[in-house]
């Protein structure tokens, strides 16, 4: 395999990025890899908001892996800034690859490198393979996460 690349996502990658946000169960019902014109709006706020990492993973000049790392200052845990991991994705030639715990790992340096005392992230329920991924790399299950589609 070729070397790897993490680096801020462009507007070129808004197809590739889709496309593994809309190959899975979940994310077939929910994404629309036909009509870009949202990603694409989408991505403009996030470039314009220096709290937000939307990434990919290149490989051979081909994006293979995908993260948004977003970085929240914060009152509580006396002042802590956090970071959230959303929308992690990797490419299905690439699964079982390691690329998601480079990816993983990139994120959570980030987040020191932006001081942050804490990461997060949920996980839908039926992920189960997810939820043993990421207590592998030593997160916890620790809280129960609620959300209000509106």
């Amino acid at each position: 395999m070729g070397d790897l690349e993490i680096r801020p996502a462009e507007a070129d990658d808004v197809p590739a990025i889709v496309a593994m946000l809309a190959d899975d169960p979940l994310g077939v019902q929910r994404e629309s890899p036909d009509d870009l014109t949202p990603y694409l709006a989408a991505l403009e706020r996030l470039t314009s908001d220096q709290n937000q990492h939307l990434v990919v993973a290149v490989r051979d000049d081909r994006v293979v892996g995908t993260l948004q790392l977003t970085i929240i200052p914060g009152l509580s845990r006396r002042g802590a800034t956090r970071s959230i991991i959303e929308g992690v994705r990797i490419h299905a030639d690439e699964r079982g690859s390691g690329l998601g715990t480079q990816l993983i790992e990139w994120a959570i340096d980030e987040s020191r490198r932006q001081d942050c005392q804490l990461v997060q992230l949920t996980s839908d329920k039926t992920r189960t393979d997810a939820h043993r991924f990421y207590e592998r790399l030593g997160f916890t299950a620790s809280h129960v996460g609620f959300k209000l589609q509106l």
